[in-house]
């Protein structure tokens, strides 16, 4: 039987204090400034359904992605960005990310000459990309833009069969049914809060939630997510990289300890509205494409280290169906490597 009266009060009161205390020093915390890093960070990352601790699949689904990007040192843009920086995001220590990225879909079946009805269809992704960095100690908020083209001119068919020829394997038969050209323009919005749980004879643990979205004519999607991690130097930056969608930490990391290193285990949720690479073109009818899955889950596990201003990660992801008469639990790993220069 539950107590009432004074003490019952009493209790809700202090429980009530303890919250406001809690969520003012999360607050005043919020408001510090990280650690200043003057090193710009190149990264070179590459997702492939071969590269996986798991049997690749073999060129299926998503199987490829490839990113170059450079992220700034804190507090050094131009005064221009740096305004817009913080118009978005309130008070920060502030970094700029720039990059290329390209894209590959293909069906299950890629050696027949027409792809099946209800399988996905071929298709190449090339984008530029630009984000806008704002951290806290315990936030990290990102915001940008994506600007590109979807079809022939992101040269998916190039890169695949190029990179097959190269290892003398058997092309992909399908591609003269890619899906046609278009023009990707695509905004992107995120925050990562980076909350500490345990640490116990020099080992950390901690857990960053996340939610993020994009819109445009290539994925409208909102996502919500959360990652796991224990290791040391846990405060050198707010997880691994991904190429999105997917719980994505960014490039921006400032080593806090001579090695740093962790293991993670996470998962995110998609509301998927849109995707041009299931549906088909924004701006045609009549194209190949597949009943896209609204709800969309991932699983990733992985690890990552630091050194000497380095960063190597890897991380293994199985996602649940994106279409009608997928396969579930599609897997695929991502290599991500990074310098301070």
């Amino acid at each position: 039987m539950g107590r009432s009266g004074p003490a019952a009060c009493g209790q809700t009161v202090a429980y009530g204090l303890a919250v406001g205390v809690a969520l003012a020093a999360t607050v005043q915390a919020a408001k510090a400034d990280p650690l200043q890093d003057p090193y710009g960070t190149w990264t070179l990352q590459a997702e492939n359904d071969a590269v996986s601790t798991l049997k690749g699949t073999s060129d299926q689904y998503y199987t490829s992605g490839l990113r170059f990007g450079w992220t700034s040192g804190t507090n050094n843009q131009p005064p221009a960005i740096s305004n817009l920086n913080s118009f978005i995001w309130g008070p920060g220590t502030q970094r700029i990310a720039i990059g290329l990225q390209q894209l590959i879909f293909t069906p299950r079946q890629t050696q027949v000459s027409q792809p099946a009805p209800g399988d996905r269809p071929y298709a190449g992704v090339l984008l530029a990309t630009v984000n806008l960095i704002s951290d806290t100690d315990v936030t990290r908020s990102v915001a940008g833009i994506q600007a590109g083209v979807l079809g022939s001119y992101a040269g998916g068919y190039q890169v695949q069969n190029g990179f097959h020829s190269l290892i003398s394997d058997t092309p992909n038969r399908g591609w003269s049914h890619q899906l046609p050209n278009q023009p990707i323009l695509e905004i992107d919005a995120g925050r990562t809060w980076r909350l500490p749980l345990i640490t116990r004879y020099g080992i950390s643990a901690d857990v960053l939630p996340e939610v993020s979205g994009e819109a445009g004519d290539f994925r409208t999607y909102a996502q919500i997510g959360g990652t796991v991690r224990i290791g040391q130097g846990l405060d050198s930056d707010f997880g691994t990289p991904r190429i999105t969608p997917g719980l994505d930490g960014t490039d921006a990391y400032k080593a806090t300890r001579p090695f740093v290193w962790y293991a993670f285990a996470g998962a995110d949720g998609q509301a998927v509205a849109y995707d041009a690479t299931l549906q088909g073109s924004t701006f045609r009818s009549g194209e190949p494409h597949v009943s896209k899955i609204w709800d969309v889950g991932e699983f990733e596990g992985g690890a990552a280290v630091l050194w000497h201003g380095f960063r190597l990660s890897y991380t293994q992801t199985w996602q649940t169906n994106e279409f009608q008469n997928s396969k579930a639990l599609f897997n695929f790993g991502s290599v991500a490597l990074s310098a301070k220069f």
